[in-house]
């Protein structure tokens, strides 16, 4: 027996959005209850689950695979005008290197080639091949589409293709356990073409759900993807109820003639060692404008602009603040942020001397005096008794950060300048998700299962609207709208079907 058994390389987690239904929180624990050891998320063109996958994996000890489910467009990623041209293609991370290639390659679809999906093409993916493993995907991949529409010599045309560009001991054919009529089809071919080629077969199931019994509920999550009703002939279907989380029994029985292509998944598990660290922290280096160290530089900007503040009315210069000051500094340039001080310091100065507006300062950095001091925050925290520790101290594990307000209209100009002055590479924006709150699940899983607007609106309008509410808990809250789910087996589909997409 191989050292891991079969493995999921090909899954979809909540982070293919309004697609894939797997939570990466219970992940961990269904892989267990299956004796899996290892498993892959493959979110569609993103890695926004990546970290959080990897975190919950580790933490259970179970070995993450960080991969994705790129979209190729075979025409090139810079033409914008065919429709929605583009294939599907699996790439896996099998060293550190990889990971960093990875990252550069989704990152690409999104920069400039963006149409519909976030797109790249075969320039990206041999700019970037070096330590990635790949497979031909599902149906919509561009091998297992030239099969399905009878073109044997193109299927093996972009067969050879990948195998170039990722190496020989680096591509793999992909067969599918979904069932599916055109699969079954397509698997015999792939076999065929595995043998004419020398290019090993790999098996998946193109999970996006955990469990068989969740295949209806996500075809109801399509439906809220694509503003669709279930009653829609027309409506985006997966076309079996099988993409689930299956046991390696459950593989071979689908894939019974493919018993090489379930162990290889194994093989691959093994050659996959991402490693993640959340320890070092990468921050620009600040050159300061004269030629003193930036810990003197900032000693005396923070000791100019304290003498500055103490000018105004009202106000004593007494030891307390000085004392303050030197207490500060000391376990900044103890914990080495001096030069993430000078680097907010200086964008912020840059956006008055512009005339952007910046607001007061919001959060634990209104703590810090000398952030008072230099112009980061308006806030004079020893007036209010703020404690500097809120936001840094010795024993803290997390960066501190400053919440900074800029007018809407002119931030880019700010975003700018810091690109201007670190390296467009040095510079990053952050995402936040919008999640389904209750009442709006409710309303989007009513709509999708043709509940009527006036019965969907009750039954949402029944959930409390505290900020910490939940469906569960709104049940145990309201007896009448226990009554009515105990009562209404349609309004209990819709409340069930819910729960599965909170949050």
């Amino acid at each position: 027996r191989l050292p891991l058994a079969f493995t999921h390389l090909h899954l979809h987690s909540e982070y293919s959005l309004l697609d894939g239904a797997i939570r990466l929180k219970d992940l961990p624990e269904r892989l267990k209850a299956l004796g899996m050891e290892a498993c892959a998320v493959t979110d569609h063109g993103v890695m926004y689950g990546v970290v959080d996958f990897y975190r919950r994996m580790t933490e259970a000890g179970l070995k993450p695979i960080i991969g994705c489910e790129v979209y190729v467009a075979p025409e090139g990623r810079l033409i914008k005008e065919k429709g929605k041209n583009y294939a599907h293609l699996i790439l896996l991370a099998e060293n550190n290197e990889g990971l960093k290639n990875l990252n550069k390659i989704v990152s690409q679809g999104f920069i400039d080639g963006f149409y519909y999906k976030p797109r790249v093409d075969y320039e990206v993916l041999r700019a970037h091949a070096e330590g990635i493993i790949c497979l031909s995907a599902c149906l919509s991949g561009e091998v297992l589409r030239a099969l399905l529409s009878g073109e044997y010599d193109k299927a093996k045309e972009k067969a050879m293709l990948y195998r170039d560009i990722f190496g020989a001991d680096h591509y793999f054919l992909e067969v599918q356990a979904n069932g599916m009529p055109e699969q079954i089809r397509v698997n015999r071919e792939l076999k065929k073409l595995s043998e004419e080629l020398d290019i090993p077969l790999a098996a998946t199931n193109d999970c996006h759900y955990m469990l068989k019994e969740d295949a209806t509920a996500h075809e109801v999550l399509l439906c809220i993807q694509t503003g669709k009703r279930m009653s829609d002939p027309d409506r985006m279907r997966m076309g079996c109820d099988t993409l689930y989380l299956k046991s390696e029994e459950e593989m071979r029985e689908a894939l019974p003639d493919f018993g090489e292509a379930i162990d290889n998944t194994a093989r691959i598990a093994e050659r996959c060692q991402v490693t993640m660290d959340f320890d070092t922290i990468h921050l620009p280096a600040f050159t300061v404008p004269t030629d003193e160290d930036n810990a003197d530089f900032l000693r005396r900007i923070a000791m100019e602009g304290l003498a500055e503040r103490l000018k105004l009315p009202h106000r004593e210069a007494d030891d307390a603040y000085y004392e303050r000051l030197e207490h500060e500094l000391e376990i900044i340039i103890k914990m080495g942020y001096t030069d993430y001080y000078l680097i907010v310091w200086d964008f912020i100065r840059y956006a008055k001397e512009q005339g952007i507006m910046v607001g007061p300062g919001r959060g634990s950095g209104a703590s810090s005096l000398i952030a008072y001091a230099i112009g980061i925050t308006n806030i004079d925290p020893l007036q209010y008794s703020l404690l500097f520790e809120r936001f840094l101290n010795v024993d803290r594990v997390s960066m501190p950060d400053f919440d900074i307000d800029f007018c809407y209209e002119r931030r880019q100009e700010v975003i700018d300048y810091v690109c201007r002055k670190y390296g467009e590479d040095r510079v990053a924006q952050v995402i936040t998700f919008g999640t389904l709150a209750a009442r709006a699940c409710v309303r989007d899983v009513g709509r999708a299962l043709d509940l009527d607007y006036a019965e969907t609106d009750r039954i949402a309008k029944m959930i409390p609207t505290d900020l910490h509410m939940t469906l569960d808990k709104a049940l145990a809250l309201n007896p009448e709208l226990k009554a009515l789910y105990d009562s209404d087996e349609k309004v209990r589909q819709v409340y069930d079907t819910a729960r599965k997409f909170e949050g």
